[in-house]
């Protein structure tokens, strides 16, 4: 239905103008819905305003729309393009997320069972190479990045506290439009 990777190839360039890094690329919702997903963030923040979504998506949308009308559609059917930030709980989908998210709380599932898990959770220690380490308490867990199928942070209040806002001006203002 998607070529994810082509699709990354197109809009990579197209995040990395506006000063974005993608996080992840995906198709969601099955055939009833498809969409796709386009989750980034500025490195230096972490973050991603309305603004910025905006800019985005409209980039996107050209760069699909231009290889449509070349007949190089990377996308079949009709679908529905979301972007946004990864958000507080954010799946971790690149090595160096594991080192930007050492001593916070993960829940990492596994392509094939490592040690006789499918999934694991706890503190992520960091990233060495290719191997990733997460401590829980059960003792620390090491293996390959390339055995993860999905990763994502879980919610703590440390994790609240690290990805509190860089500012709250206006954050208690509500604006109407006249």
């Amino acid at each position: 239905m998607a070529d994810i990777p082509v699709i990354t190839a197109l809009i990579a360039p197209e995040a990395e103008a506006l000063g974005l890094s993608l996080v992840r690329v995906i198709m969601i919702g099955g055939t009833s819905d498809p969409t796709l997903q386009v989750m980034a963030e500025r490195p230096d923040t972490r973050q991603l305003v309305l603004g910025d979504c905006e800019a985005l998506s409209r980039r996107i949308s050209e760069v699909l729309d231009a290889e449509e009308a070349a007949g190089r559609d990377p996308v079949e059917g009709a679908y529905r393009l979301e972007v946004s930030s990864p958000g507080i709980d954010r799946p971790l989908t690149r090595p160096s997320d594991y080192a930007d998210w050492a001593g916070h709380e993960a829940r990492i599932k596994f392509i094939e069972p490592q040690d006789g898990a499918k999934q694991v959770s706890g503190i992520i220690d960091g990233i060495d190479g290719e191997t990733v380490t997460i401590s829980s308490p059960k003792g620390a867990r090491a293996f390959p990045f390339s055995s993860i199928a999905a990763a994502k942070l879980l919610l703590t209040d440390k994790l609240i506290n690290a990805t509190a806002p860089l500012s709250t001006d206006g954050a208690d203002t509500i604006k109407t439009e006249s």
